[in-house]
C-alpha cells in the first residue's frame, strides 16, 4: 500500500505529464456567444481573475465592464452603463469558468470574436479573444470612441479575414500546431507572456498564405498590418494554449500542482489539482516595474488578468532566462531574468520536455506549481505583467514584475490538509 507521500508524488507527476503532454490547436474564430456558455443569456459579460461583484471590482475592471456595455449597445453613456452593473442586470462569471482567459481586465461580450483553440487529446476546446494591442485599450479598462472603433474593426472586417483564413489552414492541416510554436518562439527570444514578437511573426507565416487567399489586397494588406503593429498579438492565443495545458492537470486526487492562477485586479486566486474547482484568493498585490511618462505607483491598480496561466502551464516568468530582451520592458536586468527562472525552478515538480530555454543549455522550463514546495520555501510564483492605472477609463500605465501573494497558497495547502483527512 503506497504512503501518502508517494500517492502525492505519483499525482503530481501524473499532472505535470498530462500537461507538458497536451496538445493545443488553433483551429478558428467564432462569435463569443456561440463559444461561450455564459454569454448565450442576454446581457452577461466574462471577466479575468476568481469570481467577483461589481462591487468589489477594480478600477480597470469596472472600466472594462462599462466599455463592453457600450460596445454591445446595451447603454449609450458610460454612466447608464455603471447602473446596468450596479443593479445586476449585467451578469458577471469568470472566463476561467467558460474554458477562456483573456488578459488585464479580461472582459468578453457576447458579438465579439474568440479564437478556438482545440486540445487533440481530449478534444476539449477554450477560447480567447483579439489582442487590441498596447496603451489605451479594453483590457486596461479605457472605453473612449477610439478604443471602442479598434473593438469593431477587430471583431469585424479583421476577424471576418483572420476567420476565414483558419478556416481555409484547417481544411488542409490540423490547425495551428501551438506547442510547437512557442517551443520554437522561446528559442527565438519569447517567453510568450510579455514579449511575443517572436511567436506572432511565427503565426503571422501561418497565416498570410491563407490570408491572401481568401481576401482581396486591400484586405489582406489591412490585416497584415493589423498583425504587424501589435508585438503582443500571440499573448491570447499563448494563454489559451496555456490553459488547453494546465487543464489536462485538473482533478487529479492527491495532486499538489496548481493549475489555474489569475487575478481579476481585487484578488489574486489560484486553483490546485486535487482540489477540484476551489479558489483560494488573496487581496492582489502591485507590480514593480517601469511606468510610462507622468505615471508612477501611486497611479498602478493591484495586479490583473488571467494571462499568468502561462508560467502556470511553464512558460511566462518560467522561462524569462529565455528572454533578456524582456527586462527593457519590465524592469530589472538579465541577471534578473535568470533569477527568476531559478526561483520557479524551486518551487516546480519538473522541467518541461518541449519548452527548453538555450541558455541554460537547453534545459526545460520549470513547469507544475507546487503549493508544498511554495510554502516549504517562502517562495511564492512571481509573473512579468503589465500595469493598469487603478481609476476607469484611463488604460495602460507600464509594465513589471509582480510576486504573488503567500496568503494563496497558504489557504489552499490549509485545505488540502483538511480535506485529505491530515489535521
Amino acid at each position: 500500500m503506497e504512503s501518502l507521500k508517494e500517492e502525492v508524488e505519483r499525482a503530481n507527476s501524473i499532472a505535470v505529464e498530462r500537461m507538458m503532454e497536451a496538445r493545443p490547436y488553433l483551429i478558428g474564430l467564432d462569435e463569443a456567444s456561440r463559444a461561450i456558455p455564459h454569454l448565450k443569456k442576454g446581457m452577461a459579460l466574462t471577466h479575468a481573475g476568481p469570481p467577483i461583484s461589481w462591487e468589489k471590482a477594480s478600477g480597470p475592471l469596472r472600466g472594462a465592464i462599462i466599455g463592453a456595455a457600450l460596445y454591445e449597445g446595451w447603454a449609450d453613456t458610460p454612466e447608464k452603463a455603471e447602473r446596468l452593473a450596479e443593479t445586476g442586470e449585467i451578469a458577471l462569471q469568470p472566463n476561467h469558468h467558460n474554458d477562456s482567459v483573456a488578459p488585464m481586465a479580461g472582459v468578453i461580450s457576447p458579438s465579439m470574436r474568440v479564437f478556438v483553440v482545440k486540445e487533440q487529446n481530449s478534444s476539449k476546446k477554450y477560447y480567447t479573444n483579439i489582442n487590441e494591442g498596447l496603451g489605451k485599450v479594453l483590457r486596461y479598462g479605457a472605453y473612449s470612441k477610439d478604443v471602442l472603433e479598434r473593438l469593431r474593426y477587430l471583431n469585424g472586417e479583421f476577424s471576418t479575414v483572420v476567420g476565414s483564413a483558419l478556416s481555409e489552414l484547417v481544411a488542409e492541416k490540423q490547425g495551428v500546431d501551438l506547442k510547437t510554436l512557442i517551443a520554437q518562439a522561446i528559442h527565438m527570444g519569447d517567453e510568450c507572456h510579455n514579449r511575443n514578437v517572436a511567436a506572432t511573426s511565427l503565426l503571422f507565416r501561418e497565416l498570410a498564405p491563407y490570408i491572401v487567399r481568401v481576401s482581396d489586397r486591400q484586405l489582406a494588406e489591412k490585416a497584415f498590418k493589423t498583425i504587424d503593429g501589435n508585438n503582443h498579438f500571440f499573448v491570447n492565443i499563448a494563454m489559451a494554449a496555456c490553459k488547453a495545458m494546465a487543464e489536462q492537470a485538473a482533478d487529479i486526487k492527491y495532486s499538489t500542482v496548481v493549475y489555474t492562477i489569475s487575478r481579476n485586479g481585487t484578488e489574486t486566486g489560484i486553483r490546485v489539482s486535487g482540489l477540484p474547482g476551489e479558489w483560494f484568493t488573496a487581496p492582489a498585490t502591485i507590480p514593480r516595474g517601469l511606468y510610462f511618462t507622468g505615471f508612477n505607483e501611486t497611479d498602478a491598480n493591484p495586479d490583473i488578468g488571467d494571462s499568468t496561466i502561462t508560467e502556470t502551464a511553464g512558460i511566462g516568468s518560467a522561462a524569462i532566462a529565455a528572454s533578456p530582451a524582456i527586462v527593457k520592458f519590465v524592469g530589472g536586468d538579465v541577471r534578473t531574468a535568470l533569477e527568476i527562472t531559478e526561483r520557479m525552478s524551486k518551487i516546480t515538480i519538473t522541467k518541461h520536455k518541449y519548452f527548453t530555454i538555450p541558455y541554460l543549455e537547453f534545459e526545460g522550463s520549470p513547469t507544475g506549481v507546487d503549493v508544498r514546495k511554495v510554502l516549504r520555501l517562502g517562495l511564492p510564483p512571481v509573473a512579468d505583467t503589465g500595469i493598469a492605472h487603478r481609476m476607469p477609463g484611463v488604460g495602460q500605465i507600464g509594465a513589471g514584475i509582480v510576486e504573488l501573494p503567500m496568503d494563496c497558497f497558504k489557504k489552499a495547502l490549509r485545505r488540502y490538509a483538511e480535506f485529505y483527512g491530515l489535521l
